[in-house]
Formats: structure tokens, C-alpha cells, sequence
């Protein structure tokens, strides 16, 4: 393939590692097929925080974008560059949006979680714990999903009996292989579920987040703090970022400490800690690979000689700038608690202005969950080879279909899986 022809992007997401290096060999930013789109794959972590700081990028597909117009009505990943929140907004409108959000994940409201976040993973290793020895139990569906999922819909106040259909649709949303149609009716089902919460939380409001945005929305009455459309988008971005990012965070974590014993060993002798898993884990398998999307303001010149054209689309491939060599070596691809300078440094939760919100909370439920998983199972061993592993379909979302692990494994163990 000529570098002059976008690279095709994986909606199934089957290879992510081989995609990482084949965007890295086409130079610090390259144009791909994002399901019919033709962006910019920027995956040089230098030129990414430039990008990602400067007012030269906006994430206002409606205001920067020419052809959003006639794109979102087929595209299937419409509904990420078409919600009217601070995921898309740029500018006052985006401080306006992230000042009424900020406050419910300030240090003292993520430090009074704690002993909530506690109680949650100690419930749900219970249930783990009744697996029958030398059995594997699926660790991403009965462990990391249920613990970030109790704790946005605690903070958010969605009703137990709504959270499954919640999970359903906002599955979906990470998913890059449906139709444009099937795409379109999910998005329909999930606001339509948000409406519902909207009405029953502005009957009966509670002590919640979105009993609050509600209230400030009402206040007002014109909208001029929080329309209509604002409300129910920034509550799709609250509980969709909210737990989606965190499952795939402990997947991969307790899949790169079961399969790097010699890491493990570290973490059980003291010489690192919880919190460096947690960050070596995010630069080396992040939760989202690449995050739709950017548009240049004006045209961007790159140190290349290429020019990034007002209006064109720009995708931050965050994994791959995780990976690249310039940033961390020859070591970019190992997985290592010992990390020196730079450190685990990453992107994984964005950079500038749109750094992610629910960062404290998301390190808050790994660094909880996994020393306590792992303090209840230290025989914990994965239940197939890590080759079989399957990629969820996505080429946003990054995690495994399944997380087979035997959890006690008896006094003859298991063959011993990759490392």
C-alpha cells in the first residue's frame, strides 16, 4: 500500500498491536478509513499533545467540520462527534459544560467513595469466591464490568433495574462493527432510556448527579446553562465514559500481571506498587485505542512538510503514541513496573482541555480492585492460553470478549499460560 492512501482501521480491532506499527512506520500522522471517514491517525505523542493544547484543533464536529452535515446520517460512529456535551464542544461552550460537571469528581468527592468502592469489590470477590475450585469464572463479566457499573450508576442515580439495559446500549455505542442502521436504533433505545431516567429523576430527585444537572437545567429555564439536548447528552457521556473505560482498565491489568509473573513478583515484594500497575497498564494496553474525533481549525502544517486542512477530521490514536519508540525506546513495547524516565507516562486519558473528568475515579476503583482481587486469589491463574483471548470488536474500545480465569487452582494447578 502506498503511504499516500489512507490506511484502513480494523473495525473488529483483531490486530491493534500490528496496527500501532504500522502507523508509526507512515510517520507521525497519516490519513485512514475510520468506516468510510477519511481522517488524520496522528500517533506521534509529541505532535498529539501539541494538537491536543493548542486552539488550532476543536472537537465541534457541527461548527469545524464541513461535511457533518451529510456524514452523520449514515456514519455509524454518528453519535460520538454528533452529542451536544463537553465531549464535543470547544471553547467557552466547553468550560461552561465542564464547570458543572467538575465539582462531582473533585479530590473530596472521590475520597468519600472509598469506602463505598470498598465494600463493592469486597461483594463482588464474595460471589467470585463461590467459583468451584479448578473452575475458570469470566473475571471481565462477573468483576471488572459490575464494579465500575455500581459505582457511576450510584453516582449518577440510575435505578438498579435500569442498569442492565444501560450496559446493553452503551456496549453498542464502543462497538464498530454494526450497521449504520443498527447504530442508529441503538442510539434511538439509549436516549430514549436517558428520557426516561430524566422524567423519573425530575418526579423523584435524589441525592444523585443527575438529580443535580436537572436542577441546574430547571433553574435556568432558557437553557442558558443546560439545554435540553445537553442534559441528556452529558448524561450518555457520564455513565457511558464512566464505566466502559474502567472494565477495560482491569481486564487488561489482571491480563498483563497473569501473564508477566516476573512483574507480579514485584508488585508482592513491595518494589512497586498498586498505583504503578495501574499506570503501566494504561500506557501499555489503554483502555481506548483511537478516540473520534478532532477537526483542524485552520490548516496545520506539519514538521513533515504535510498539511492537515481545515476542517479535516483528526483521530488521537492514543495507543499507538503510547507504543511509539520516540517516547519510550526500545521498551515501548514490555510491559514494565520499573519504568524509568519518562516513567509510565501516557495519553490514556487524553490530554489539554479535554483531559478525562473521571481519572481519579477510574485509578480510585483499579488500584481498590486489584489489590483486592489479587490479596483473595493469589493463585489466580488464566484459564486458556493468552492467545485464545479474543479482542472485543472495536476499534475504540480496548478489552477482551472474554477474561477466563481459575481462581484457585488446586493443588496441581494449570498449565501455565503465556508470558
Amino acid at each position: 500500500m502506498s503511504v499516500s492512501e489512507p490506511l484502513i482501521l480494523d473495525p473488529t480491532g483483531s490486530d491493534p498491536h500490528g496496527e500501532h506499527k504500522a502507523l508509526h512506520e507512515r510517520g507521525p500522522a497519516t490519513r485512514v478509513d475510520l468506516l468510510g471517514v477519511t481522517a488524520w491517525s496522528v500517533s506521534d505523542p509529541a505532535l498529539l499533545k501539541k494538537l491536543l493544547t493548542g486552539p488550532d484543533v476543536s472537537k465541534d464536529a457541527r461548527q469545524h467540520w464541513p461535511q457533518f452535515a451529510e456524514t452523520a446520517p449514515t456514519w455509524p460512529l454518528a453519535l460520538w462527534v454528533a452529542v451536544e456535551n463537553m465531549f464535543t464542544s470547544y471553547g467557552s461552550d466547553h468550560r461552561r459544560l465542564r464547570r458543572m460537571v467538575a465539582p462531582s469528581f473533585s479530590a473530596r468527592r472521590i475520597a468519600a467513595l472509598t469506602e463505598r468502592v470498598e465494600r463493592m469489590v469486597d461483594d463482588l470477590l464474595d460471589e467470585l469466591e463461590r467459583t468451584p475450585e479448578g473452575e475458570a469464572a469470566d473475571v471481565r463479566e462477573l468483576f471488572a464490568y459490575p464494579l465500575p457499573i455500581q459505582v457511576i450508576c450510584h453516582l449518577m442515580g440510575v435505578p438498579e433495574e435500569r442498569r442492565a439495559g444501560f450496559r446493553k446500549l452503551v456496549d453498542n455505542v464502543f462497538s464498530t462493527t454494526l450497521t449504520p442502521e443498527e447504530a442508529a436504533a441503538n442510539t434511538a433505545s439509549l436516549y430514549g432510556v436517558l428520557d426516561d431516567l430524566i422524567a423519573e429523576k425530575r418526579e423523584r430527585p435524589g441525592e444523585d448527579m443527575t438529580s443535580l444537572l436537572i436542577d441546574t437545567r430547571d433553574e435556568e429555564g432558557d437553557g442558558s446553562a443546560l439545554t435540553e439536548a445537553e442534559l441528556r447528552d452529558t448524561l450518555l457521556l457520564m455513565i457511558s465514559a464512566g464505566y466502559e473505560t474502567t472494565v477495560n482498565l482491569l481486564d487488561q491489568a489482571i491480563t498483563v500481571l497473569l501473564t508477566h509473573p516476573e512483574q507480579m513478583a514485584l508488585v508482592r515484594e513491595g518494589r512497586v506498587g498498586w498505583s504503578d500497575v495501574v499506570e503501566e497498564t494504561l500506557r501499555f494496553e489503554p483502555a481506548v485505542k483511537h478516540l473520534p474525533l478532532r477537526f483542524a481549525v485552520r490548516d496545520i502544517e506539519l514538521p513533515d512538510g504535510q498539511v492537515i486542512g481545515k476542517g479535516e477530521p483528526i483521530l488521537a490514536s492514543y495507543a499507538a503514541a503510547n507504543r511509539h519508540p520516540d517516547w519510550h525506546g526500545e521498551t515501548a513495547d514490555v510491559f514494565d513496573l520499573t519504568r524509568t524516565a519518562p516513567g509510565p507516562e501516557h495519553l490514556a486519558f487524553g490530554h489539554g482541555v479535554h483531559f478525562c473528568l473521571g481519572a481519579p475515579l477510574a485509578r480510585l476503583e483499579a488500584t481498590t480492585a486489584l489489590e483486592k482481587f489479587f490479596a483473595r486469589f493469589p493463585d489466580a491463574r488464566l484459564g486458556v492460553p493468552v492467545e485464545e483471548l479474543r479482542p472485543v470488536p472495536s476499534l475504540i474500545s480496548n478489552g477482551h470478549q472474554t477474561l477466563p480465569v481459575v481462581l484457585r487452582p488446586g493443588p496441581a494447578g494449570i498449565p501455565g499460560s503465556a508470558s
